[in-house]
């Protein structure tokens, strides 16, 4: 049984429980997370982030930026290029204000856990450096809801750059979990002329890796992650260029992956639908 579907002896409980049918599901909380894709002359590197060991959720495990919606992200003000909202609605089978909350959560949550804005002042630029002391102020004021991120756009000028996003993956955390999220992952290039930054206060080591060589770790057990964040990796590991793969996302058909649980052997385990499984 693949190492990442084996779960941590403090969650078999909620399992066994949930199998038994003794255990409510509660209700899933909307999130977007991103692939930062920087081009290397090989393949693509991606943006990671490991979690905190006293994290609640996910805790030594490897990560991509990202988090839940804020109610806040749904204002209709905030300045938008790209797709509007009701064709996102379209990309992510949701309403279109559900649509506007998981993008701007998608942009706010990297920039929150990176440094990197997806934001410029006209419908075709973007800021070219985020790192002054500013720019840090807002971070950390967005990180602790202080700072609207819709107030945070309009007061720079800034036009949200949903046109370089491309979403890649939709996964909903297993009904036995305590803590649950109804995840959409995207795709992003990192934007020319901005760096990372490792300023989550989640993460105790960031690090830009080639999708494969991060499977790899997970394989050989130097590494752990969850199963979404595997699987997108090992679905990366195919491509040679930033390109192709926001190329493929393009075209890419959107499946809802809910996993479930078997135990086996006194474990308990994730389940995976073999679709989507590279």
């Amino acid at each position: 049984m693949d190492a990442t579907r084996r779960l941590p002896p403090e969650l078999v409980e909620n399992a066994r429980l949930f199998l038994a049918g003794d255990r409510t599901p509660v209700t899933p909380r909307g999130a977007s997370t991103v692939v930062l894709l920087r081009e290397r002359v090989c393949a693509p590197q991606v943006y990671l982030l490991r979690r905190h060991r006293q994290m609640a959720f996910a805790a030594g495990m490897y990560a991509f930026p990202g988090g839940t919606v804020d109610p806040r992200d749904c204002d209709r003000a905030v300045a938008w290029a790209g797709p509007s909202p009701a064709r996102w609605g379209e990309r992510l089978t949701c309403d279109e204000l559900e649509a506007r909350a998981l993008v701007c959560a998608a942009v706010r949550e990297t920039f929150e856990e990176s440094g990197v804005l997806l934001a410029g002042p006209t419908d075709d630029s973007l800021v070219s450096d985020t790192t002054g002391d500013d720019w840090e102020r807002d971070r950390a004021a967005l990180v602790d809801r202080s700072l609207s991120f819709a107030d945070f756009l309009r007061q720079r000028g800034l036009v949200l750059r949903t046109d370089l996003l491309k979403v890649w993956a939709h996964w909903i955390t297993p009904e036995f979990e305590p803590r649950r999220y109804d995840t959409r992952f995207f795709l992003a290039a990192m934007p020319a002329g901005q760096r990372t930054r490792d300023v989550s206060g989640e993460a105790d080591k960031v690090t830009w890796m080639l999708p494969a060589d991060a499977v790899t770790g997970v394989d050989e057990g130097t590494m752990a992650m969850l199963p979404p964040t595997y699987i997108t990796l090992a679905e990366l590991a195919h491509f040679t260029s930033i390109a192709d793969a926001l190329d493929a996302a393009e075209r890419r058909t959107i499946t809802t992956v809910l996993p479930g649980v078997e135990i086996v052997d006194g474990e308990a385990f994730l389940t995976v639908d073999a679709s989507v499984v590279p």
